[in-house]
């Protein structure tokens, strides 16, 4: 097993490493990071205090980490880091999962992709001085950058001068006004071109693509990214970026060298990208399998909890609570197990008329997975049965949870509740 550190580990790049990688029996991950973000709700093992990557003395930060935590591999999840990583990657006391240099420096930089790329027709015009503009709107973004930061529609000579003014390094080029894609891809340690994926980017927030869905792979943007892999020399995990201009034509907005944050998309049809990636890393042949069903991925916001309460036992009612509307609570029998992997005790106390060990049976519920099953008459109180006090106890009904709370003096949850109990730390 070979220790992963991703770094930095609270970008969404970072994420979707993380999702790609925590159920492998090859790895142990862990994550670095710099700020105090969403790493500390998800990572098992993470290490604080990193420097930024632009600070002097961020690599002997990195290498006193890798020797004491006997890291096997640093895995870049943001642009600058992979730019630094690559860099200097000789001088690194662990293998660096990330693109040679050249190549990273180039796609970093717009204006050196654009000049790279200048004699290929999948580059959009770039124009050199406010005089070369003929027709507006154009588009100005930054010559390094990602997402969508600082990148503008101008829609005048008066606005594009304004902009220059504020930022005279700003790459104008012309206004794409068609549909937007990126494409995923993986080449291997040999230089071959492996995996062309297209996905659409449906709805962009904060230059990030929330809804994308995999599209059939024309011969157009297959020959693009034929041409960018014999151009460049990548190894593992890319993708570029391309928009249709005003004639339907593609035209290139930008490469990267690293996973894109939903790249999950492909990943969920059976390319693990991140894993083809270390195995090739590794030095081993990767074989692909590729479902290949329609996919599409929508992102939003997901919110994940600490609670600052130890506790040892978990009580639980059945009806209405661990079996709803018929069927097995989802979330409360995956708690259910994570609290069992924690060594926590689960106790079911149930006011259930019937048989309730039938009721478990039928439900494909294991009698195993509990500590005891109390039958309650209906004339006792749940309450009474409860007696540690390093408890929670888990009810539908409001009136138990008041009667546990007031009495017991222990946290008690609803089931919109649960997901405050999920531990995400992998």
């Amino acid at each position: 097993m070979k220790k992963i550190l991703i770094f930095p580990s609270g970008t969404e790049i970072a994420f979707e490493i993380l999702n790609a990688l925590k159920y492998s029996k090859f790895v142990e991950i862990y994550g670095g990071t710099s700020v105090s973000d969403h790493s500390d709700f998800v990572y098992k093992n993470l290490i604080k205090g990193f420097p930024f990557v632009t600070e002097p003395d961020f690599i002997d930060f990195l290498n006193d980490i890798i020797d004491r935590e006997k890291i096997d591999c640093v895995y870049p999840a943001h642009d600058s880091a992979c730019v630094i990583l690559s860099k200097y990657a000789s001088k690194i006391h662990a293998q660096v999962i990330i693109t040679e240099y050249n190549t990273v420096r180039i796609c970093r930089s717009k204006a050196e992709t654009y000049r790279t790329f200048r004699n290929e027709n999948f580059i959009p015009q770039i124009y050199e001085s406010i005089e070369m503009v003929k027709e507006y709107p154009v588009f100005v973004k930054p010559e390094i950058g990602q997402g969508s930061i600082g990148a503008k529609k101008i829609n005048s000579e008066y606005d594009l001068k304004e902009a220059l003014r504020l930022d005279d390094s700003l790459i104008v080029c012309e206004y794409l006004p068609g549909k937007e894609y990126t494409v995923d891809c993986f080449t291997d340690r040999y230089g071959r071109l492996r995996v062309v994926k297209l996905r659409s980017r449906e709805r962009i927030k904060a230059g990030i693509s929330v809804r994308s869905q995999l599209i059939e792979l024309d011969g157009e943007v297959k020959k693009i990214a034929e041409k960018i892999n014999k151009r460049l020399k990548f190894r593992g995990v890319w993708f570029f970026q391309i928009k249709r201009d005003k004639g339907e034509k593609y035209r290139l907005m930008e490469i990267s060298p690293r996973i894109p944050g939903t790249i999950g998309a492909s990943r969920n049809l059976g390319i693990n990208y991140a894993v083809l990636t270390l195995f090739d890393f590794w030095g081993y042949d990767v074989d692909i399998i590729d479902n290949n069903y329609a996919m599409t991925i929508d992102r939003a916001f997901h919110s994940v909890y600490k609670i600052g309460y130890q506790y040892e036992h978990v009580y639980i009612d059945f009806d209405d609570t661990l079996v709803i509307k018929g069927k097995v609570n989802i979330d409360l029998i995956k708690f259910i197990y994570q609290a069992k992997n924690m060594g926590k005790k689960i106790h079911i106390l149930s006011k259930h008329i019937g048989n309730i060990y039938e009721e478990l049976r039928k439900y494909n519920i294991s009698e195993l997975l509990f500590e005891d099953i109390w039958i309650i008459p209906m004339s006792k109180e749940k309450v009474a049965f409860i007696k540690e006090k390093n408890s929670i106890f888990i009810d539908d009904s409001f009136e138990e949870r008041m009667k546990v709370h007031n009495k017991c003096a222990i946290p008690v949850f609803d089931l919109d509740m649960i997901e405050a109990l999920i531990d995400w730390r992998m």
